[in-house]
């Protein structure tokens, strides 16, 4: 069973109002959902997406981002074969999942961004922490979004309806 969390209106915002200028980064604690979320969005709101889960790529896909990401048709065409997939559609995203695991991935941000093939979406924790961001350049086309462990109006499924407050008497 999946919960609906408040944090999905800001991914919708984020596509409508981006347009492919920006890659979306949600940060937060470990085990809260951001992996979850961000691929159900990608289900709901894409007509294909990739999903690159840095805490289990192999060797060979890390190295095409070291060694590929200047030229971006090698680049891709690479990817795609270690993948045994490709994208189909107009409307696709690539998810990088737990980016902090390998932050040559998040400095390859900017020039895929401005590639305009695909949107981007990238989620981790820590990500602020010094040895997750030491030797890259963070690059200035990432929308951040924090993401909290789900609050109790997440966890019933609907807003919370305020109680009316009883006037208190005073005692004459």
């Amino acid at each position: 069973m999946l919960f609906k969390r408040k944090l999905y209106q800001k991914l919708l915002k984020w596509k409508e109002i981006s347009a492919g200028s920006s890659a979306l980064l949600i940060e937060g604690a470990r085990r809260i959902g951001k992996s979850t979320i961000v691929e159900e969005f990608a289900k709901a709101e894409y007509d294909d997406y990739m999903l690159l889960d840095f805490a289990r790529e192999s060797t060979d896909i890390k190295d095409n981002f070291i060694n590929n990401i200047n030229d971006l048709d090698t680049f891709f065409r690479n990817l795609f074969l270690l993948k045994g997939r490709s994208l189909h559609g107009k409307n696709c995203v690539i998810i990088f999942d737990e980016v902090q695991l390998f932050p040559w991935a998040r400095q390859a941000i900017k020039y895929l961004v401005q590639d305009g093939r695909y949107e981007y979406i990238e989620t981790g924790s820590l990500i602020s922490i010094h040895k997750n961001v030491q030797n890259i350049l963070i690059p200035s086309e990432e929308y951040k979004l924090k993401m909290y462990p789900m609050d109790f109006e997440e966890f019933c499924g609907q807003p919370m309806i305020p109680f009316p407050m009883k006037q208190s008497r005073t005692l004459s």
